[in-house]
This record gives C-alpha cells, structure tokens and sequence, in this order.
C-alpha cells in the first residue's frame, strides 16, 4: 500500500473522530438544557453513527460518519413548577444525557483519534527515512 494512501485513510479516521468530539460536547454542553414552552422536550442526546465505505479512488476500505441521530429513550421528569417548561402538573422533562456516558465515549474517540495519529507518525517518518535514504 502507498504510504500516501495510509495517511489518508488515518486522515479519515481522525475526521470522524473529531466529529464524534464535536457530538460528544454539544450533549454534554446541553445536558442542562430544558424546553422553553410548558410540557416542551428537553433537549435529546445526540448520537453518531459510522460505516465503512469503499473509496474507489484509493483502492481501500475507510470509515464515514453514516449519520447523527438523536437518542429516541424516555426523558426523565423532575418536578418543578417554577420552571417555564413545567407542565400542568409541575413536571420539567430532563435532558436524555448522560455525562459518564459521554465522558467514556469520549475516552473512547480520544483513543481511536490517536491511534490513527500514530498511524500517520510511523508513515511521516517511514517517508522521512526514505527521503534520507535517497540523498
């Protein structure tokens, strides 16, 4: 396999976890986050999901995001019938979040994020070595 191709395909990799970050902190930047009308749903986890796809151009098999939905479980209620998004009977909906989920899902982009860098500093100094090799 082309060097060039194996930073690609880390490329990739890096790109999808990064998006996964980026899910990871919204939810957790919102896991506060009630509705602004009486009886309205909080705010609903996001979740990413990934595939792999083939890419013609490089001849190999990458990762994408496939899509980002929301986590469809039952919202919590908490009673509270000072808040604006209380219902009838003073009942707020809570966010569907759970930051020690989030916290560990993003321990576990963190590794994947690394270890496609890895990926690219082994073949940036392979390249490197190569370059020395033909001077």
């Amino acid at each position: 396999m082309d060097l060039d191709k194996a930073m690609t395909i880390s490329a990739r990799g890096m790109d999808v976890e990064t998006t996964r970050l980026r899910v990871i902190a919204e939810n957790l930047a919102n896991q506060d986050s009630t509705g602004s009308t009486p009886g309205a749903d909080a705010y609903r986890r996001k979740t990413i999901t990934f595939e792999n796809s083939m890419d013609q151009t490089l001849g190999a098999s990458t990762v994408r995001v496939k899509q980002i939905g929301t986590d469809a479980s039952e919202q919590q209620l908490r009673f509270d019938p000072s808040n604006p998004a209380a219902n009838k009977d003073g009942y707020v909906k809570q966010p569907n979040v759970n930051s020690f989920v989030e916290v560990m899902d993003m321990k576990e982009a963190e590794r994947g994020y690394n270890a496609n860098l890895s990926v690219m500093q082994a073949t940036r100094d392979m390249l490197t070595r190569t370059i020395q090799l033909l001077k």
